[in-house]
């Protein structure tokens, strides 16, 4: 008997060719069953421009929500709000690397870190991209930096609220768009902003209601 190694190296292939996937259908009383071959898989859905301007616009909106957090650490005394803020910022520092990950990935333009936690899309016009749904306005995060204690803690709590219900409104608006969200990674990260955001704001309407906790 010929060892494996002496047959042709196509017959080899053959032997080892994982056969396609098919169906069989069975046929009639007394007629054979017909193989049918299965369809190709479909093929991966691509990003979009929308999903592109998600990202874009969930960096510059995590990084307002990270600068609120650093004025949190040295005006606050609750120990649930810095837990609040500790889990804030981990989870959007990671998100937003990400994200920047995803664009570089796929060619796209990638906010720029102006410091003090602002990230800033330049526009092919050269202006700075809008502020994205639910993002403070300089008028409430002026606010927010000059206050202090229980009043702090109402003003952080109200405004993250805010923010992340714009979150909220930004993952509608990308899977309102035909053909947005529907590439794997952009549709698993859009979903967990969802899932995310909701319990943080169920969690800080509840702080809302709390007496101050040392």
């Amino acid at each position: 008997m010929l060892s494996l190694t002496a047959l042709p190296l196509a017959i080899v292939a053959l032997i080892f060719q994982t056969a396609p996937p098919s169906i069989v259908k069975p046929g009639a009383p007394g007629q054979p069953s017909t193989t049918l071959s299965a369809p190709p898989p479909s093929p991966a859905p691509k990003h979009t421009a929308a999903d592109t301007k998600f990202m874009q616009g969930m960096i510059h909106h995590h990084a307002q929500a990270i600068e609120m957090v650093e004025l949190l650490k040295t005006r606050t005394t609750r120990k649930d709000m810095q837990l609040l803020g500790k889990k804030i910022e981990v989870s959007q520092n990671d998100e937003i690397k990400m994200m920047k990950n995803w664009l570089k990935d796929r060619g796209e333009d990638v906010p720029m870190d102006h410091g003090g936690g602002q990230m800033m899309l330049m526009g092919a016009g050269g202006g700075m991209m809008a502020p994205m749904p639910g993002m403070l306005t300089e008028k409430q995060m002026a606010a927010l930096a000059a206050a202090k204690g229980p009043a702090f803690d109402k003003l952080f709590l109200e405004g993250m609220i805010q923010h992340h219900i714009g979150a909220l409104t930004m993952v509608e608006e990308l899977f309102g768009t035909p053909g947005a969200g529907q590439e794997s990674i952009i549709f698993d990260f859009a979903s967990h902003v969802d899932a995310d955001q909701r319990m943080d704001i169920s969690r800080m309407r509840a702080m809302l209601q709390t007496k101050d906790k040392k």
